[in-house]
């Protein structure tokens, strides 16, 4: 299974395991982490939530094959109705709290998945990227609105509108990555957190992430409706196609012919 799902303890663990696709994610794996969202929403005896990848790799984003053949918009069904946008939903208007644990490369939806964690912890082998202007995109999941807040405009602008890779300590600086720690150490700390927060009273728990996230849920629900749009379209236009067809190819993609 290329996602792992369990429950012990009060927690619900969602784990890539695609490692020979660097974890990338399909259609099928999004639908799968919705799917186990949802229902920890409605479970009463899930009271945290851990997110994470391989001590390799977190993930290397979307699997740009099943992306191709399965992103075209289908004629009837509304663009939140698909796999992707269910997972992005999901982990956006989560109550419960959620731990990221993050090693090796975390690759476009696998940086900005983290900014809709509560507490995100990296090994010091994590590397972070948003290649969405690489590939002819834009940014997704609210990074537009949400980076910026967090790191400042001139850092975000850096990260979205160049889309290079960054560290860890330097995600840490920007204040996307909780705190810093050797690999060795990751899932053990992640997994104590999340056991505190088991702990602690869940009815406490969901008001404070409430609370702190009020001022921004409505911000963030018309940020990601207004960038889904853009993006699709931008998914049909030439400059995406020259960025994939580059990819596919492994030939650095040409756009000095677009204006």
């Amino acid at each position: 299974m290329d996602i792992l799902t369990s429950k012990a303890d009060g927690i619900l663990t969602i784990e890539f395991n695609r490692v020979e696709r660097k974890n990338a994610i399909t259609g099928v794996m999004y639908q799968a982490m919705a799917d186990a969202l949802t229902d920890a929403e409605s479970d009463s005896a899930v009271r945290a939530i851990i997110i994470a990848g391989k001590p390799e790799i977190f993930t290397a984003g979307n699997d740009l094959d099943d992306f191709m053949k399965n992103s075209a918009p289908v004629e009837g069904v509304p663009p939140e109705m698909r796999p992707v946008f269910q997972f992005m939903r999901a982990l956006s208007g989560s109550t419960k709290p959620v731990v990221a644990a993050v090693s090796g490369a975390a690759v476009g939806i696998g940086t900005t998945l983290l900014m809709h964690c509560d507490l995100v912890y990296a090994a010091d082998n994590a590397k972070f990227s948003m290649p969405f202007s690489q590939l002819g995109l834009c940014p997704e999941f609210a990074s537009s609105l949400l980076l910026p807040q967090m790191a400042g405009f001139a850092r975000a602008a850096e990260k979205l509108l160049l889309g290079e890779a960054f560290l860890a300590q330097e995600a840490y600086d920007m204040g996307l990555v909780s705190k810093v720690l050797p690999l060795e150490e990751l899932r053990p700390y992640a997994a104590r957190q999340a056991a505190k927060l088991v702990a602690l009273p869940a009815a406490s728990i969901r008001a404070t992430k409430s609370l702190m996230k009020r001022s921004r849920t409505a911000a963030i629900n018309e940020t990601m409706g207004a960038e889904n749009a853009l993006f699709g379209a931008m998914l049909l236009a030439p400059e995406a196609k020259e960025a994939f067809t580059a990819f596919f190819e492994k030939r650095k993609p040409d756009f000095s012919k677009f204006a």
